[in-house]
């Protein structure tokens, strides 16, 4: 079983930059694919960004596309999401989560996927 601790996040103002990490202990985090995903006040989980077990497949949601960064360090066994040209709409508590596959290059971006949770982490974008 993976523990997983976020940290990061914060408040910032539109066209700012944060970045998320996502810590994982009681196993190696090589054995697991990635994800983040993010949920705002009175909506549905939203998928993020997903990344494979040997980092080489690596998906977004349209919305993040060119402005935030998904990557992992398998030897610091943390997961990290780098967050550009943050606006208003990307306002919300971040969850990573870990998925045990024995597939390397395999994503995967449905929440049902993920065994593994997060804490989770408010990101708050002033306009």
């Amino acid at each position: 079983q993976v523990q997983l601790v976020q940290s990061g996040g914060g408040l910032v103002q539109a066209g700012g930059s944060l970045r998320l990490s996502c810590a994982a202990s009681g196993r190696t985090l090589s054995s697991y694919a990635m994800g983040w995903f993010r949920q705002a006040p009175g909506k549905e989980r939203e998928f993020v960004a997903a990344i494979s077990r040997n980092g080489y497949s690596i998906y977004y949601v349209d919305s993040v596309k060119g402005r935030f960064t998904i990557a992992r360090d398998n030897a610091k066994n943390t997961v990290y999401l780098q967050m550009n040209s943050l606006k208003p709409e990307d306002t919300a508590v971040y969850h990573c989560a870990a998925e045990s596959t024995s597939r390397v290059g395999t994503y995967y971006y449905s929440p049902d996927e993920y065994d593994y949770w997060g804490q989770g982490t408010q990101v708050t974008v002033s306009s």
